[in-house]
């Protein structure tokens, strides 16, 4: 019999667009806020803000008429999409299952996300399989930078190399290669053009522990045709 290859070291999840579909909760959000100051926000300015840390996101929307400083409209953003999150956790098909999955077969998960610790820490909580959490605010450096990976792995007492990030934005993908974890990119809601190296596929629900094995081996797989 075929031995299966080791499992990771641990998985580091990104959390919006990725484990939860709260892309659509931040988008109309942001439309709110910003209309409400005279603006116009589109979708397409919506899809380019995906994954982007708040600063970013914040940024660009004073841009678009939004007089408030940056605090503010992260509270304003923050609430919004956590009061539309406290009806019910929107999973991403095979999210959870991936997440059970992980946790009976001991390996570690981290979630590491560029929302705030007010959405991130109520969702881990509610999970509760979660080992570490790395919120946009607890790191000096969020995403595309390395830090927020590098600062998951060193928690966890894990090299970055042998572990599995899984990611759905540009940004985050690149926060992950330059960590140095094996990367699984997850087309959601905005498009993506991950790098060499990196695993693709469309939904995690095609996504197991054979497959995380593989891709921590050093195996690149393209999911997006499989079956």
């Amino acid at each position: 019999m075929t031995q299966r290859p080791a499992l990771p070291a641990a998985v580091l999840w990104d959390m919006d667009g990725t484990l939860i579909d709260t892309e659509p909760h931040w988008m109309a959000a942001e439309v709110e806020l910003v209309e409400a100051h005279g603006g116009t926000w589109t979708h397409h300015d919506a899809l380019a803000m995906v994954g982007s840390s708040m600063a970013v996101c914040a940024a660009a929307l004073q841009e678009r008429g939004v007089a408030l400083e940056v605090a503010e409209i992260a509270h304003a953003l923050n609430s919004a999409v956590g009061a539309a999150v406290s009806a019910g956790i929107p999973w991403q098909p095979g999210a959870r299952e991936l997440v059970e999955a992980l946790h009976a077969a001991g390996v570690p998960q981290a979630l590491v996300t560029s929302s705030f610790s007010v959405l991130a820490e109520p969702f881990a909580a509610a999970v509760g399989l979660f080992d570490v959490v790395v919120a946009g605010d607890r790191v000096r450096r969020p995403k595309p930078d390395p830090e927020p990976y590098l600062t998951a792995a060193r928690l966890l007492g894990v090299e970055p190399a042998a572990c599995v990030a899984v990611e759905d934005s540009r940004s985050g993908i690149a926060s992950a290669v330059a960590s140095g974890a094996r990367v699984v990119a997850v087309q959601t809601a905005a498009p993506i053009a991950p790098p060499a190296g990196v695993t693709r596929t469309a939904s995690l629900a095609d996504v197991d522990l054979d497959v995380l094995a593989r891709v921590v081996a050093g195996e690149t797989l393209d999911l997006r045709t499989a079956g």
